[in-house]
């Protein structure tokens, strides 16, 4: 992207933010968020749909066609054709434009808005796009006590919000947006996204993965292939890991689609909605919603070529108190269940059974998976003897939301050319970025040319025969095989204990006027010897 395109791009997203920052008002920006990522979405399927049908209308020489200002009830006509083909269908009066150009003068602004969402969701009941549709508004709650304490008060506050996201420059010139204008929506609505993350506290980290990761984590599962049968995600969040294929790939490189599944409601439509956004239709996408461990979905589909997660760390789950659990063909072969308290290697088990014999998955973990004893060991012990870990990664501390802790990735494959795992020391691989650090398109070149490269690289890659993990306690931390830079250097004892003792005399003329100061207090307490 060139120098003025960035430009541009930053300049937006400070009006983006500046604008949804005034809107919410005293709302908290967390619970605003869907308010602004919902109607968004709206205004984005409203012009999609528009744009499509007036050159549907005028490619047959009805050039003065316009969608938005045909009468509804000459548009029903053309319904059934257009659910077929976009999957769901808008009325003229319902779209975003004509709503917002209304919506200053109607008092019952809130329930209008309710009417037409439903109108939404309803055009595709029946159709294969049907689940792609339901509930996808019902965090847009425009009757919700946090937009104001009366009717009127709520009205005003969401004819706001309509004409701020009507008035955001996202729509290219000639209204074409089979280019830049839906990389326009998908890129306000995952900067929003970011933007959102970053100031929700912990609450953040568990939607949305930094697109600095993402790509990391693209990029190493599709290394060495120029398409995939389909990627997947286990713990979709807000969909950025799987839409970031469509980057590295190109979305046609995807050859049968985005596949995730995703536990909490409201961020499972904010995927969904992500999806479209990015022009990934719902032929091309199945987002399920739903406890992976313990009710997967796409459980009788073919495997993934692709995989890409960053699961919740260290989350309860039902272990071993479900006694069907042990039995089940994704965790049975390790013959040991995460501990309840601690699922991270059962989603790591879980992906590994969903994982295609030629494919690769990359995981974001938690350190303490490496190391940790009991069922966890045993379960790292199953993965080296089998030969399924490909790679272990050591990520840079404070890279995501919500969690100052450095994270690693672990890369398994189910074919290797070698019985051996290969360690890669990326914590130093960052640039301070405000309040996080980021990783740099430098720093991921460096980690993925270690990754293709495969062999030894001094302080920064190892490659170690598995039966060397095996002596080891099958540790799997990246530390224990990779030497630091100043591990071999020799140190100046003089020089060491000079400084300590220097140390040791600061620290007795800090304690004697601490305690002058303490001495001069009790003088001044009249009752201080009673004390």
């Amino acid at each position: 992207m060139s120098n003025v395109k960035e430009i541009e791009r930053a300049e937006l997203h400070k009006t983006i933010w500046r604008i949804a920052n005034d809107l919410r008002g005293s709302v908290d920006g967390w619970d605003f968020k869907s308010y602004v990522l919902g109607m968004l979405f709206y205004r984005f399927i409203s012009e999609n749909l528009t744009t499509y049908l007036n050159a549907q209308e005028r490619s047959a020489d009805n050039v003065s066609f316009d969608y938005a200002a045909l009468p509804d009830a000459d548009a029903e006509r053309g319904r059934a054709e257009t659910v077929k083909e976009k999957g769901f269908y808008i009325l003229p009066s319902h779209l975003f434009a004509n709503v917002r150009q209304r919506a200053r003068h109607d008092a019952n602004l809130n329930e209008t808005l309710p009417r037409v969402f439903k109108e939404i969701e309803g055009s595709a009941i029946g159709a294969e796009s049907e689940n792609n549709f339901k509930g996808l508004f019902d965090d847009l709650d425009v009757n919700s006590g946090k937009l104001g304490p009366t009717v009127a008060k709520r009205n005003e506050k969401l004819v706001k919000l309509l004409d701020a996201i009507g008035d955001l420059p996202l729509s290219s010139g000639s209204g074409n947006f089979s280019d830049n204008s839906i990389d326009l929506f998908g890129d306000a609505y995952e900067y929003l996204m970011q933007m959102y993350a970053s100031t929700a506290g912990k609450s953040g980290g568990e939607f949305y993965t930094p697109q600095e990761v993402s790509e990391l984590l693209a990029r190493i599962a599709v290394s060495g292939k120029t398409d995939v049968n389909k990627v997947y995600d286990p713990a979709c969040g807000s969909g950025s890991l799987l839409l970031k294929f469509a980057k590295v790939l190109g979305q046609d490189r995807v050859r049968q689609g985005f596949f995730g599944q995703e536990i909490n409601l409201t961020t499972y439509n904010l995927c969904r909605i992500n999806m479209f956004l990015h022009d990934v239709n719902c032929e091309k996408s199945d987002i399920a919603h739903g406890d992976t461990l313990t009710d997967p979905s796409h459980e009788d589909d073919e495997p993934f070529e692709a995989i890409v997660s960053n699961p919740p760390y260290s989350i309860r789950w039902a272990g071993d108190s479900n006694p069907l659990l042990i039995n089940a063909p994704r965790f049975a072969p390790a013959g040991v269940l995460a501990p309840k308290s601690k699922a991270d290697l059962a989603f790591t088990m879980h992906i590994l059974s969903w994982l295609a014999t030629s494919g690769t998955a990359a995981i974001v973990e938690f350190p303490g998976v490496l190391y940790r004893g009991g069922a966890e060991q045993k379960i790292r012990q199953y993965l080296i003897d089998n030969n399924y870990v490909d790679a272990v990664i050591q990520l840079p501390p404070d890279l995501f939301f919500g969690t100052t802790i450095a994270t690693c990735i672990i890369v398994l494959k189910k074919s290797k050319r070698d019985n051996a795992t290969l360690f890669i020391d990326a914590s130093t691989e960052f640039v301070r970025n405000g309040n996080k650090n980021k990783l740099t398109e430098e720093n991921r070149r460096k980690i993925l040319d270690a990754f293709t490269a495969r062999k030894d690289i001094a302080h920064f890659a190892r490659l170690v025969e598995n039966a060397a993990i095996g002596s080891n306690g099958y540790n799997m931390a990246v530390s224990s095989y990779i030497e630091q830079p100043d591990a071999s250097e020799t140190v100046d004892i003089k020089a060491l204990n000079a400084e300590i003792a220097q140390i040791v005399a600061r620290q007795a003329e800090l304690r004697t006027a601490v305690d002058a100061i303490v001495a001069d207090l009790e003088g001044d307490d009249p009752e201080g010897d009673e004390a």
